[in-house]
């Protein structure tokens, strides 16, 4: 059984949500950089665009796959993290911190009701594993 961080909102698509009102920081679980081995690229959409929720806001490609990200939620990005330009490994080193991607001003506060826990999580990929 995996820990993963208690302040943190998780999505299916194994994506993490940091909320500070209505700001939202967004990053990959330990679980997603685990799955995806090295991660070698990030693509996102620019600073200043609108994602909507449950639509791809960037992929990241690792030695096994690309994948698209898919955003938790709806909002403007008002920020990327430049850190992961100089050194894409914080994504697999510190997933649930410094190796964040994106923040976003969401729009709408209820969007977070279809998010886990992170027990609820824990559960979600245990049965994930199970089922495949």
């Amino acid at each position: 059984m995996k820990l993963f961080p208690e302040d943190l909102l998780y999505s299916r698509e194994h994506i993490w949500v940091r909320i500070d009102g209505y700001m939202a920081t967004i990053g990959i679980t330990d679980f997603a950089q685990e799955s995806l081995g090295e991660i070698l690229s990030v693509e996102f959409t620019d600073t200043d665009s609108y994602i909507e929720r449950d639509e791809p806001f960037g992929s990241i490609e690792s030695t096994k796959a690309v994948v698209d990200l898919i955003s938790p939620v709806s909002g403007s990005v008002i920020s990327i993290n430049e850190d992961i330009n100089d050194d894409i490994g914080i994504i697999n080193s510190d997933p649930h911190d410094t190796g964040w991607l994106i923040a976003v001003e969401m729009d709408d506060l209820d969007q977070l009701e279809d998010l886990l826990v992170a027990s609820a999580y824990n559960d979600y990929i245990a049965q994930e594993e199970i089922d495949e």
